[in-house]
């Protein structure tokens, strides 16, 4: 018998899901959406709690940064618990963390008590995201079903990202500070409620024990890479950051070769043989590069260069959020007329379209942001499904947790690279542009700031008289236009040279279970 008919025969006795399932997978949803959500809510937040809590530069940087920095390092050790352990149970783990860190959070009353609230909610964060994807696994063992399953675990994501900016924006205008960080506590509170009576319990019965070398070692190189770029975008390539980059590329080295000699590794390498998880996990983490550094560039326009508050830049952005949702959820449609390969290069066509939008701003303004946004996110859509089911698909069911903390780890590593990398060349872009058209009037010392950033320009601005004042702005918001078409034109070339390898890579990768189950069994 053939590997297709195989195939076939797999999934025409494939138990379909009932009721039971698919009101699990709405439960399921719900902590996707919250992990989302408290990242953009706390942008908001950032003027009234650094005017209440009064933290130092360095403290604030670490409010910001430390919910990121311990979520990304902590997924691999995270996502290879579950699979031991049991994911349910570390789901509900890692609900019960998220509220407590939620109301720690809310009710900090200095800064290093909420840096401390952030960081135990990065944690509890990385329990829940891969344990999510994982009991979508174990859940829906039909093809056609599991996809659509995704599809709504994928929109989740979405939705998060766009009521973020809705809900903080509301809760900022009658309550403190402290209340943006509660939406989770009840959202929480109905998983622990429902969880154990929806969700099934699923943990791999030959797991061996957690190797705790291997889960300092994972933390630490992704903690020191990420850190690196985080540095990388803000001040530019130093000495401090790319000691830290290779330092964690060095613990990541270190990492690997300890996997290959471990009996129960914390990853199984062996995962990567499978043509299908290797060329989904390519195009997922190159399409994260490029849709991370352009959201960093466009949040900049919206508000710095046209002027919008956090609320009207979030509101702006909203067709892009519903666009993803639509394009994720459009994905299981499409790919029972045609092949998943077709879908997930149509769409990084697409993608690559909206950013040839983006190369126009200079000339439309905001409508074709907002085009460029739409037809960016739309593209991206498919991927937000095909991909991660792609990758659950090709690991065998013990290891689903471990290849779901991958695949988002890889999401968290290609938006710190594309900020770091498409960023430097826009901020080089920009002060190169800016040198030049800079008013005679300015001070050394003002033609500094002005050419560090586009917000230390605007600051500087403010503080002239006219109409010096409106030349500087002018020039700073000319040059920085610059360089949003620049970094999507590069975004655009990459996308459309990411759409030809997935297109090559994928066609050869047979996104089957069985596949990847025959991977992990070699020796």
């Amino acid at each position: 018998m053939t590997t297709s008919q195989k195939t076939v025969e797999n999934t025409a006795v494939a138990p379909r899901a009932g009721r039971r399932e698919w009101i699990g997978l709405a439960v399921i949803a719900l902590p996707c959406l919250i992990v989302v959500m408290d990242v953009t809510v706390l942008h908001l937040a950032v003027p009234t709690l650094t005017a209440d809590l009064k933290p130092s530069p360095s403290q604030l940087l670490w409010i910001v940064d430390i919910y990121g920095f311990l979520l990304a390092g902590s997924l691999v050790t995270m996502g290879t618990l579950g699979d031991r352990i049991g994911r349910r149970q570390l789901l509900l783990i890692g609900a019960a963390a998220f509220a407590a860190a939620s109301m720690f959070a809310a009710f900090s009353t200095s800064a290093g008590m909420l840096i401390a609230a952030r960081a135990l909610l990065g944690l509890a964060g990385a329990a829940l995201a891969p344990s999510t994807l994982s009991l979508v696994r174990s859940m829906f063992h039909d093809p056609q079903q599991r996809t659509q399953a995704i599809a709504i675990w994928g929109a989740s994501f979405a939705t998060g990202s766009a009521l973020g900016p809705l809900v903080g924006g509301l809760l900022l205008e009658r309550f403190w500070w402290g209340a943006v960080f509660l939406v989770p506590v009840p959202v929480m509170a109905l998983l622990l409620l429902l969880g154990p009576k929806l969700l099934p319990e699923f943990r791999d019965p030959n797991a061996g024990r957690l190797d705790l070398a291997s889960a300092a070692l994972s933390l630490a190189a992704v903690l020191a890479v990420i850190y690196g770029l985080k540095l990388v975008a803000q001040d530019g390539l130093g000495w401090i950051p790319a000691v830290s980059i290779v330092a964690g590329l060095l613990l990541g080295a270190v990492f690997v070769r300890r996997q290959q000699h471990l009996a129960d590794p914390l990853i199984d390498l062996r995962l990567f043989r499978t043509p299908a998880f290797s060329a989904a996990l390519t195009v997922y983490l190159l399409n994260a590069v490029v849709m991370f550094a352009s959201s960093f560039f466009s949040a900049q326009y919206l508000q710095l260069v046209l002027g919008l508050s956090p609320l009207q830049a979030g509101l702006w952005t909203l067709p892009g959020a519903v666009s993803i949702i639509a394009g994720t959820m459009l994905a299981p449609a499409l790919v029972r007329r045609v092949r998943p390969t077709t879908v997930m290069v149509a769409g990084l066509l697409v993608c690559a379209a909206g950013f040839g939008v983006l190369t126009l701003v200079g000339a439309g303004g905001l409508p074709v942001l907002v085009v460029g946004f739409v037809l960016t996110a739309l593209g991206a859509g498919p991927l937000v499904t095909l991909v991660p089911d792609t990758i659950v698909g090709a690991a065998p069911p013990e290891r689903a947790g471990s290849a779901a903390s991958i695949l988002s780890t890889s999401a968290e590593f290609g938006g710190a690279v594309g900020i770091a990398v498409l960023g430097s060349v826009g901020l080089a872009v920009y002060r190169i542009n800016l040198g030049d058209t800079l008013p005679a009037a300015l001070s050394p010392a003002q033609e500094h700031a002005a050419t560090n950033t586009l917000a230390d320009a605007t600051s500087t601005s403010t503080q002239l008289a006219q109409p010096v004042s409106d030349e500087l702005f002018h020039a700073a918001a000319a040059a920085f236009t610059d360089s949003l078409q620049t970094v999507s034109a590069a975004a655009a070339a990459v996308t459309l040279l990411l759409a030809l390898i997935g297109a090559a890579l994928l066609r050869k990768a047979a996104p089957t279970t069985e596949q990847g189950q025959t991977a992990c069994k070699q020796t």
